[in-house]
């Protein structure tokens, strides 16, 4: 079953009404309170390994814009005369920080049947200095200041797997669109942790001690 946005600020406003008639409180501060808790738990699971196995959490950007750049740019200095730099035209929307780094799951060619080897401008230009790195025939790329950086590529546009922090409807519609609503969008957090998440929003809101004994000891199945 998916859950989105709007499902899941859904059912912490019903539990926060359950406990405070009263309450009132925008969907946008809700969210907030939701997506602090989600980030450490997600980075948390993360350290364990299990995030990436769930497809669900995985958002795709099917065609991001490349364009050339110089190489002081790409942070790639000392390298051979004529290698060429290409940048994705815009900033990307931010990544979901996990426990080693940007959740980024993989990088490739629109059609997906060439995938990226992630790397840094050091260690690239290190691999360059290599007798035996005209042969190597992988493609590489790093990530800096939100942008995605590739050596020696002609292409014109790559696609982008990852666990985003920020909307990527951007990305997916042109102008001509009528993009998703925020609140339509696919809450990309696993379904095993969405009673604990409520568990920590609703101590953040003061509201979990307010909560009858009975429905305290089943919150994990409140609006389920």
């Amino acid at each position: 079953m998916t859950t989105t946005i709007g499902d899941i600020i859904s059912r912490v406003r019903n539990q926060l009404k359950a406990v405070n008639k009263d309450a009132f409180l925008t969907d946008r501060f809700i969210y907030s309170i939701i997506l602090k808790h989600s980030h450490w738990l997600m980075k948390r699971e993360d350290s364990k390994n299990k995030l990436m196995r769930f497809k669900s959490v995985i958002q795709t950007i099917p065609s991001v814009e490349l364009i050339e750049v110089n190489k002081v740019e790409a942070c790639c200095t000392n390298m051979y005369t004529d290698c060429k730099i290409k940048r994705s035209k815009d900033k990307l929307p931010t990544f979901l920080q996990g426990y080693y780094g940007p959740l980024i799951s993989a990088v490739m060619s629109v059609d997906g049947s060439t995938v990226f080897m992630p790397t840094d401008p050091k260690t690239w230009v290190a691999m360059t200095h290599s007798t035996t790195f005209k042969y190597n025939k992988t493609k590489y790329y790093w990530y800096l200041d939100g942008y995605l950086y590739f050596p020696d590529l002609e292409w014109e546009a790559v696609r982008v797997d990852g666990i985003f922090e920020d909307s990527i409807e951007g990305f997916n519609c042109d102008k001509d669109d009528v993009c998703t609503p925020r609140q339509d969008e696919l809450f990309n957090v696993p379904d095993y942790l969405h009673g604990e998440l409520e568990t920590y929003v609703m101590k953040d809101f003061g509201m979990v001690y307010q909560i009858p004994p009975d429905v305290l000891s089943d919150k994990q199945n409140l609006l389920r």
